[in-house]
């Protein structure tokens, strides 16, 4: 009752009218608002409006946003018109981590409540045996009521989206607070099929802009392919930059585009504004396109053929890695008891991610990858390229249409003068000796791993374009809001402050103002400054500009009728959030390259397969002649009878025995099928070779398997 009890001055919340608002009585609807552990009854005042005589509620959003912080931080729930909910059942939803879904909190509700209803029956039946113990009261004693029945984790979503869509303004200004001087720009199908409604199957990209803190910019549902429709994106970032005062960018990773035949790419055309800003192609994307030449990635040489492929682009610092290479033998030598190892050895037992956080990389010259790359397709192209079933690791055309085409691309990848790609953000011990802990800037794998979870910021399979809009904007802020520690400078430790894990911007801006004006400083760390939303378009708005649709605006009164539930379904999995992985471009050198810097620019790579693998000798001339391809017969079972034993065996010398016939007989003919039809029905069954190949890939970096199309036909089910 702000008015009523707290005597605050209000004004009327239509958009027409500036007059004062007066009493009008007690609201008649009271709230029921569901709680951790049950439900509490929620009641307002009326208003009304002295000049236009209209009339709201205490409880609607046009008068809590009058009210003082001091006041409107106390509103303990939010209200829609079916359902109203305690915020502290609304926070349990905000951070969808594995095994922390809505469907799991609805779970946790419904026993929760159950168990406290329990109680509350057994307080009163407890007190009722009283009753009856002393013969007060003669029975029978109506039974505690029923326990209400609890909603669903749809409808608790919706609840959820109501609170993003609150705060949606402070949320896009947040998320236009971001700045970066090193750019990373990718684009993905994954989560255009979870928009419903009139919006369905108008999205056909997601694009995104990250910094080098893995932070994004913006994320923008486009309804076309390419960098046509990403001109307004691009406007808005430079606007951006202008209006904040910040240096622009200097390089930007992208996975096409890269360059062009006449001098300007069409990356650089899409930021006219920005003159010199370097455009690189991410080298990550690079070897995906070598890696689609192999003929099966399942191949016993496609490890060591990514391994060398890496070693042709990137040399390891010598100083870095004689350091790793030190601390790794002290720590071996004092946990483990591994004296007296060789160099080569103690390198074998450094892991990929101590070569990714200890040591810095630095791509080789264009010329230099060039004929590394070359030496390297022609030694897998030829006999060393075999497995021991004689099968090709690459296949010859389309290996050689690949390296015609991306032969180019090689000055896309070079490490740019003068741009700082690494940055020390600490020191490890390891085995006494202390290194440096690097991140690295270089490439577009943070937006990778973005990709990766984009698709769990929207829960369940489809969402109405509004809900849509709010669930992408609430994931976008907590994933820049968990990256921005990390981009923050470091602060003295006179000068730190109480850390909490909050992502409530407004609260953290409220408390820091306060706490500065009373107290002289700041009681928390906002590392995301809050500032003016500048109108940039983001996620749903983006798309519907291209479609010529205006993106409706949702009632926040909650004495509205409510229209559909935002999830339409919801999905049983837990909507977790995976650790993210490390760049998948590296591979730990060989001992000889890894310490001295002489032998990691040599022209051969260090591992590349030289000699003939192993393989059957050749057959005599007098050998009887070998049985044909297929696969390998099954040792006869002990039970099987030896006439059945005899019936296979006279089939397959048959079969030998004309392998080598230009033509078959009529009797000869008959003769086949005779033995066919000698063979138990167990052999007549035909082979089911093992599934090797799998439409989609289920594991990996990115969840996507290559195409269907191969040349080697037969060789992956072999």
């Amino acid at each position: 009752m702000p008015h009523r009890i707290w005597r605050l001055q209000l004004t009327c919340p239509q958009p027409s009218c500036t007059g004062s608002m007066m009493k009008a009585g007690l609201y008649r609807t009271i709230r029921r608002v569901l709680d951790i552990d049950g439900w509490y009854l929620m009641a307002t005042e009326y208003l009304e409006c002295r000049r236009c005589k209209k009339k709201v509620g205490g409880w609607s959003q046009g008068i809590i946003r009058q009210l003082p912080h001091t006041y409107s931080c106390q509103f303990p729930a939010v209200l829609t018109y079916r359902l109203s909910c305690d915020l502290r059942v609304v926070a349990q939803l905000k951070s969808r981590t594995l095994g922390n879904s809505a469907a799991q909190l609805c779970n946790t509700l419904r026993e929760t409540h159950a168990d406290s209803w329990m109680r509350r029956a057994i307080h009163y039946l407890g007190v009722c045996e009283q009753f009856l113990a002393l013969c007060s009261v003669r029975g029978p004693f109506p039974p505690p009521p029923q326990m209400p029945p609890l909603p669903s984790a749809e409808w608790l979503l919706t609840v959820y989206g109501y609170d993003v869509l609150m705060r949606l303004e402070e949320y896009k200004a947040r998320i236009t607070s971001t700045f970066g001087s090193i750019l990373k720009m990718d684009s993905t199908k994954k989560v255009t099929k979870k928009l419903a409604g009139i919006a369905s199957d108008t999205a056909v990209w997601v694009t995104n802009v990250g910094n080098e803190h893995g932070q994004v910019l913006i994320s923008v549902l486009t309804s076309s392919e390419g960098s046509e429709g990403l001109s307004c994106m691009a406007a808005g970032l430079m606007r951006r930059y202008q209006h904040a005062g910040v240096a622009p960018p200097q390089l930007i990773y992208v996975d096409r585009d890269c360059c062009s035949r006449d001098g300007v790419s069409k990356t650089a055309a899409l930021f006219p504004e920005w003159g010199k800003l370097l455009v690189r192609l991410d080298i990550w994307h690079l070897m995906r396109r070598f890696a689609s030449g192999v003929t099966t990635e399942s191949h016993q040489l496609y490890p060591t053929f990514m391994r060398q492929l890496s070693h042709c682009i990137f040399e390891v610092d010598s100083g870095d890695a004689c350091r790793l290479a030190e601390a790794k033998r002290s720590e071996l030598d004092g946990k483990h008891g591994m004296v007296g190892l060789t160099d080569a050895e103690v390198i074998r037992r450094i892991s990929k991610e101590e070569w990714r956080l200890h040591c810095r990389r630095r791509t080789r010259w264009a010329e230099e990858t060039a004929l590394l790359i070359n030496d390297l397709l022609d030694t897998f192209g030829g006999p060393a390229g075999r497995d021991t079933l004689d099968i090709p690791l690459l296949d010859a055309l389309r290996i050689q249409d690949i390296w015609k085409t991306q032969r180019r691309h090689l000055s896309c990848i070079q490490d740019p003068p003068g741009v700082q790609l690494y940055t020390q953000t600490g020191r490890l011990t390891k085995g006494g000796v202390s290194l440096p802990v690097y991140r690295c800037a270089r490439g577009s794998t943070s937006l990778e791993s973005f990709h990766l979870h984009l698709h769990r910021f929207i829960p369940g399979k489809s969402a109405s374009a509004k809900y849509f809009q709010a669930f992408l904007v609430d994931g976008l802020v907590r994933w820049n809001e968990d990256r921005a520690a990390a981009a923050a400078p470091p602060v003295a430790a006179e000068e730190q402050v109480a850390s909490l894990r909050s992502y409530c911007g407004h609260l953290k801006h409220i408390l820091n103002q306060k706490s500065q004006r009373v107290l002289g400083l700041h009681m928390v760390q906002d590392f995301t400054r809050p500032a003016a939303y500048t109108g940039e378009l983001i996620g749903v708005e983006y798309l519907y500009q291209q479609t010529g649709r205006v993106l409706e605006d949702v009632s926040l009164d909650p004495d509205a009728p409510d229209e559909a539930a935002a999830i339409q379904a919801l999905e049983e999995a837990d909507e977790g959030f995976e650790d993210d992985v490390g760049d998948p471009t590296v591979f730990e050198p060989e001992p000889p390259s890894a310490i001295t810097a002489a032998a990691a620019r040599s022209g051969d790579p260090a591992d590349a397969p030289r000699s003939e693998p192993s393989c059957p000798a050749a057959p005599d001339q007098d050998a009887p002649p070998e049985a044909p391809e297929g696969p390998t017969p099954a040792a006869p079972h002990s039970s099987d009878s030896e006439e059945e034993i005899q019936c296979v065996l006279k089939l397959a010398q048959a079969l030998v025995e004309i392998r080598n016939l230009q033509g078959l007989s009529d009797s000869r003919v008959d003769r086949l099928i005779a033995l066919w039809q000698r063979l138990p029905e167990c052999d007549k069954r035909r082979v089911v070779y093992p599934a090797r190949h799998q439409e989609r890939q289920p594991t990996g970096r990115f969840k996507a398997a290559k195409g269907k199309n191969t040349s080697c036909p037969g060789k992956e089910s072999l």
